[in-house]
């Protein structure tokens, strides 16, 4: 049995024993050497005063009394931690995910919880960032039930929202908005904390994205409201970002870009050059879809963010996908298929590393582009793989529009087969 899987008592008369110290060498005015056989034994529990002093005589750690793992071990669990985060918010998730599982194959990590919590949580972060959103579900998911009476409500919230978040990227919309209203749709309702609106917008995206229409404009102003009086442009952003994508999925252009410019207002009042980058490309992305018309302005938006120096690591790999995608749909809208396909060679050699329904949305692109510059072959083939993924994913809004794309597409390349059988898939996907 190691110290870190021993009892408090064991590891108290392993210290002794180490160093050559009897338990009446123990001896004080609070504490008799019956006392610390009954502790030793387990028939006790020592209170932290009595560990202090135990370690004081024993002139071993407090960490180690208590928890098995030694003051040097502690420090280099922290220092593994550190290195972790780190190559995390270096954009290098691969890395990542190998130091944290790392830290988590170790014996003595295991009895530090709140050193094992986060390296679970990082661990989680890590495995989202690789596309590996299975095995990011299946933790989240294991971390929240098992921590949920020790967690603050904030730390809860934000686990919550990622494990929808995960839910919802996967295309199991019944269990992202179930994940969130768990939270949100009880009785009583939480605090609302800037945790609390982030797992809100969330839970308003995954309506939209459900085509729940009416409950998410329902929802929409408690979370503006609650947004509103937080005040603090963390939750301004999350809030009007989630309000834009309900607003483009409700029809309502207008008040989609209205959204927009909220956020991007209270973004702007943080001081994160960086994060104002990353919302423009999100914000270029929602405007496209709200009014496609002024797709070139939107096109000149992210060519400046494309080319803006990042003052921070964190998520950048993300941000230059979503930025090239971007760019990808504004130049289709433009007429333009040869400026797509540049920026389609920004992400052709990282495609295959990021999570599949956002490979599938790039090969629509893909097939797109192909298409427009008369590429018929290579449009089917990338057709091909979209329809692979897709009829495996859920029927849901998306999958809808993304099967009537590739049927408009197979349409324009002459495959009159194929087109039929996706407007066909397109019909189920609504119930018809």
């Amino acid at each position: 049995m190691s110290a870190a899987t021993a009892p408090v008592g064991q590891r108290i008369k392993t210290a002794r024993r180490r160093r050559g110290i009897s338990q009446a060498e123990l001896a004080h005015p609070e504490l008799s050497d019956s006392y610390v056989s009954l502790i030793e034994s387990g028939k006790r529990t020592a209170p932290p005063a009595v560990l202090e002093l135990l370690a004081e005589k024993l002139e071993c750690s407090l960490s180690y009394l208590v928890s098995g793992v030694t003051a040097e071990q502690r420090e280099e669990l922290e220092l593994g931690l550190g290195r972790a985060r780190q190559a995390l918010d270096g954009d290098r998730a691969a890395e990542a995910r190998t130091r944290y599982a790392a830290l988590l194959a170790g014996e003595a990590i295991a009895s530090l919880p709140h050193l094992r919590q986060e390296a679970e949580l990082g661990l989680a972060d890590a495995l989202q960032a690789c596309g590996e959103l299975d095995e990011a579900i299946t933790l989240l998911a294991g971390v929240r039930h098992r921590d949920a009476a020790q967690m603050p409500a904030e730390l809860y919230a934000s686990v919550t929202c990622a494990l929808s978040r995960c839910h919802r990227r996967q295309g199991d919309l019944t269990a992202a908005v179930r994940a969130a209203e768990q939270i949100l749709a009880g009785a009583v309702r939480p605090a609302w904390s800037e945790e609390h609106v982030r797992l809100g917008a969330e839970l308003l995206i995954a309506y939209a994205e459900r085509g729940d229409l009416l409950r998410g404009c329902q929802f929409r102003g408690e979370l503006l409201a609650a947004a509103d009086r937080l005040g603090t442009p963390a939750a301004l952003v999350a809030a009007h970002r989630a309000a834009a994508v309900l607003a483009v999925e409700s029809g309502h252009g207008e008040e989609a870009l209205a959204h927009v410019e909220r956020a991007l207002a209270a973004q702007s009042e943080l001081g994160d050059p960086s994060g104002l980058n990353r919302l423009r490309v999100a914000c270029a992305g929602i405007a496209l879809s709200a009014r496609p018309a002024d797709a070139g302005r939107w096109r000149r938006l992210l060519m400046a963010a494309r080319d803006e120096p990042a003052t921070g690591p964190a998520g950048a790999a993300e941000e230059e996908v979503d930025c090239a995608v971007n760019l990808i749909r504004a130049e289709l809208l433009l007429g333009s298929p040869e400026a797509a396909e540049g920026h389609l060679a920004a992400v052709r050699d990282q495609i295959e590393h990021l999570p599949r329904d956002r490979q599938a949305e790039i090969r629509l692109l893909a097939g797109q582009t192909m298409a427009g510059l008369g590429r018929r072959r290579e449009a089917v083939r990338e057709l091909a793989a979209v329809a692979a993924w897709l009829r495996e994913a859920p029927p849901t809004r998306r999958t809808t529009r993304s099967w009537l794309a590739v049927a408009r597409i197979l349409q324009e390349v002459e495959e009159p087969g194929d087109s039929v059988a996706a407007y066909q898939r397109a019909l189920a996907c609504m119930g018809l």
